[in-house]
């Protein structure tokens, strides 16, 4: 990695690490960590600044550039679809592997995603299962994490559900 920024957020301490090629890890942890924040970085700035407005629900979307190339072939593809998910919906797992031409892969797509390196920046929050149901998150709170970014989004979580 070339650099990274840490930074306390609504939903734990965040540290984003950059590559050559654009943001390749996001990790988002409980407690009290110190912060790092390099001020010369302009690419690591403008990443905390969008995490920040989008938690605050000032930001919809992110543009910043990211490294696919640690993923493999079939992880890309599936979180490209996911990073085409747009702010306030959902999709479901089987959605995904359909889109991908593989209908029975719906675990395999979330296999890929709970190895997002860039949760957040790739929303991977935004898929569900076919019932509603939420499932894992890797962030720290798992679901409960993962319901509080639904709720930012204007959905409606009842238990582990959406309502």
């Amino acid at each position: 990695m070339e650099g990274f920024i840490q930074f306390e957020s609504p939903i734990g301490q965040i540290t984003i690490e950059k590559s050559k090629n654009g943001l390749a890890r996001v990790d988002i942890k409980a407690g009290d960590q110190k912060s790092h924040i390099d001020t010369s970085d302009e690419l690591l700035l403008s990443a905390r600044l969008q995490v920040l407005e989008y938690l605050a629900g000032k930001r919809r979307a992110f543009d910043l550039p990211l490294d696919w190339s640690e993923m493999t072939v079939f992880q890309a593809d599936v979180l490209r679809l996911t990073l085409a998910i747009e702010y306030g919906e959902v999709r479901a797992y089987g959605e995904l592997a359909n889109a991908l031409g593989k209908p029975a892969a719906s675990r395999a797509v979330g296999g890929a995603l709970a190895r997002n390196p860039l949760p957040l920046f790739i929303p991977c929050h935004r898929v569900v299962a076919s019932s509603g149901a939420l499932t894992g998150y890797s962030a720290t709170g798992g679901i409960a994490t993962k319901a509080r970014l639904l709720e930012l989004e204007g959905h409606r979580v009842v238990g582990q559900k959406l309502g």
